[in-house]
């Protein structure tokens, strides 16, 4: 009987996969694509990533902002990228949350993107503008519930963790407050500090400036212990809304199919990079902890992840309307 004869999708990747292998990674410019908007953690992150990685490998990495969808048209643009390592996903929880959010998708996360490591986590921060009647967590709940759906909160997206962690808290504090989604988390930020909104979740490393300079106002820190980057502002937890949890965290992928050996090197110079003990020390002081994976970590930690926010949606009822 004669061979069956692979598919020529099958024997395209073959090929890429040898091409990619035949000279040394990389032998041109990377780009890192980051489906937010600018100014945002992942955006900072990458650019601080790629930098870091163009000595050692010797080739720049090129960040490119494409926003939209929700992360969706940026994310499907590295998904159908060629599989040569060329082109790599700064993602993050948006990511495993639009798994169950939106799952009509033009792509699945675990299908048809390549895990390389996790980057770093950071907790959120609640603020309020300074306009609002409420000095503390358990005042800011109180108004709510006596003013049902005349508050709102922003986020940078459905399916960011800016959106997620407001559903969350609605869902535990009891409370009804209006969702206003940004195209991004920096129209998000000009939104809460110019007043358009009440309430916003942000990622600690970029609005605790704006809590010292007095910007906006402090209802609490979503991790399980209080940051020292603000060290007297509670968790929400211990705030008022006891077990409430909520974090920021970024990773980097590549389309599937990227061969292996591209993904171990990537995955060994940007775990090295967040080891450093001035990155840590940097990251520290802004809120952001490294994660360091294997590629076998970081997938198990997607899939789990992408478990644990199909219950939260669930759970809160969100929805992309």
């Amino acid at each position: 009987m004669p061979r069956p004869v692979a598919s020529l999708p099958a024997l395209l990747l073959l090929l890429v996969s040898a091409a990619a292998l035949a000279q040394p990674y990389p032998a041109r410019a990377v780009k890192i694509i980051v489906p937010f908007g600018a100014g945002g953690p992942a955006d900072v992150y990458a650019r601080f990533i790629g930098q870091r990685l163009q000595e050692p490998l010797g080739q720049p990495f090129v960040v490119e902002n494409r926003p939209g969808g929700g992360s969706i048209v940026g994310s499907d643009a590295v998904a159908k990228s060629t599989p040569d390592g060329y082109t790599l996903l700064m993602m993050s929880n948006t990511h495993t949350v639009n798994e169950t959010l939106i799952p009509k998708k033009p792509f699945e996360l675990m299908r048809d993107l390549a895990p390389i490591t996790g980057v770093n986590y950071s907790d959120l921060l609640m603020v309020v503008h300074p306009s609002v009647p409420a000095g503390n967590l358990r005042e800011f709940i109180a108004l709510a519930k006596a003013q049902p759906k005349s508050l709102n909160y922003a986020s940078s997206g459905p399916g960011t963790p800016y959106h997620m962690a407001g559903e969350l808290f609605k869902a535990m504090a009891g409370v009804e407050i209006e969702h206003v989604p940004y195209k991004g988390s920096d129209g998000a930020r000009v939104g809460i500090l110019g007043g358009q909104v009440q309430m916003m979740f942000d990622a600690i490393t970029t609005m605790a400036p704006q809590v010292r300079a007095g910007k906006v106002k402090a209802m609490g820190t979503t991790g399980k212990v209080r940051s020292a980057v603000l060290p007297d502002v509670p968790t929400v937890s211990e705030a008022g809304v006891a077990g409430y949890e909520a974090v920021i965290w970024l990773g980097l992928m590549a389309p599937a199919g990227t061969p292996r050996p591209i993904l171990e090197r990537l995955n060994s110079e940007v775990n090295r990079i967040t080891s450093l003990p001035d990155v840590k020390d940097a990251w520290a002081k802004q809120g952001a902890v490294p994660m360091g994976m294997t590629l076998d970590q970081f997938d198990r930690f997607l899939r789990e992840d992408i478990v644990k926010w199909s219950s939260v949606v669930k759970r809160s009822g969100a929805k992309v309307d």
